[in-house]
């Protein structure tokens, strides 16, 4: 009778206690999503450099194929080199004929600055301005051999970076135009994270934060630190050309409130040996507390 009547009166309190225990971790969760600094909203990123060749030309030889791993200064592919070697042949001629011109005006003003009194002035002026003349025509020739070698050297493309070819396609016989990507080399020394934070949990971080990033697909987490903020995204409501080159992030609702999304950036200091750094992956990234 006594234990019941007891269970009675701690029934009220024990039931108090269960909903203030159950609205703390709430609160608790709360505050966690709402202003941890922690975002499921991340990326892979990697600097992809676009190749072009320097000249224009008939693909000869494709020395690489797609998803090939490549090292810095790797022949990748070659052009056909016939026409350009035609182009030095004649650039060399032209040099040689400049020289032949040159010699012989150097000669003509000499033999008429020598003939002082038989000679007008004009006649000697027309020698001298002869001789510049070809000696302009010798450099422009030079210039154009310089050029010739230069554009020969440039039939063949060579990789700048380490790095990985993707989503290449090129076939001998295929034309490349100057200028005009071929392919894309995924610089492997550049990976980084990109992390997508909302801005009210942007004053808890702060760079050199460690970071823990883990990688959907992957049970090893990878560990980084920030790298940097963005220092702006771009504003819908500006049409400035300069809005253009910002960062364009579309904002999502989170509880009730709409904050904006800012870019951060995590530089990868630790990769677990088999994890796979693809550019695009998605990644969960959070920040250590201090006392971790």
């Amino acid at each position: 009778m006594f234990r019941e009547r007891t269970l009675v009166l701690l029934r009220p309190a024990l039931t108090l206690i269960a909903v203030l225990i159950a609205a703390g971790v709430l609160w608790q969760l709360y505050l966690y999503y709402t202003y941890a600094p922690q975002t499921r909203d991340g990326k892979i990123r990697a600097d992809v450099v676009p190749l072009a060749t320097d000249v224009s030309g008939k693909v000869d030889a494709v020395h690489i194929h797609d998803n090939q791993v490549v090292h810095k200064g790797q022949l990748l592919l070659s052009l056909d080199k016939v026409r350009l070697r035609n182009a030095l042949d004649q650039a060399e001629a032209a040099v040689e004929r400049a020289n032949v011109q040159l010699a012989s005006s150097q000669r003509e003003n000499r033999r008429y600055q020598a003939l002082q009194s038989a000679i007008s002035q004009q006649e000697r002026d027309n020698r001298r301005d002869a001789q510049s003349l070809a000696k302009a025509n010798l450099d422009q020739a030079l210039a154009d051999r310089a050029l010739a070698r230069i554009n020969l050297q440039r039939a063949d493309l060579y990789a700048p970076v380490d790095g990985v070819i993707t989503n290449f396609s090129l076939r001998p016989g295929a034309y490349a135009t100057a200028g005009q990507p071929i392919m894309a080399l995924v610089d492997s020394n550049s990976f980084y994270i990109a992390g997508y934070f909302e801005e009210t949990k942007l004053g808890r971080i702060q760079n050199g934060d460690k970071v823990v990033i883990r990688i959907m697909g992957e049970r090893q987490p990878l560990y980084g630190h920030v790298d940097g903020l963005s220092a702006g995204i771009n504003d819908s409501e500006r049409t400035t050309a300069a809005g253009n080159l910002l960062a364009n992030v579309n904002p999502t609702f989170s509880w009730i409130r709409l904050a904006q999304r800012i870019p951060v950036r995590i530089a990868i200091d630790t990769i677990p040996h088999g994890v796979e750094l693809i550019a695009g992956r998605t990644a969960t990234v959070s920040l250590k507390d201090n006392g971790e």
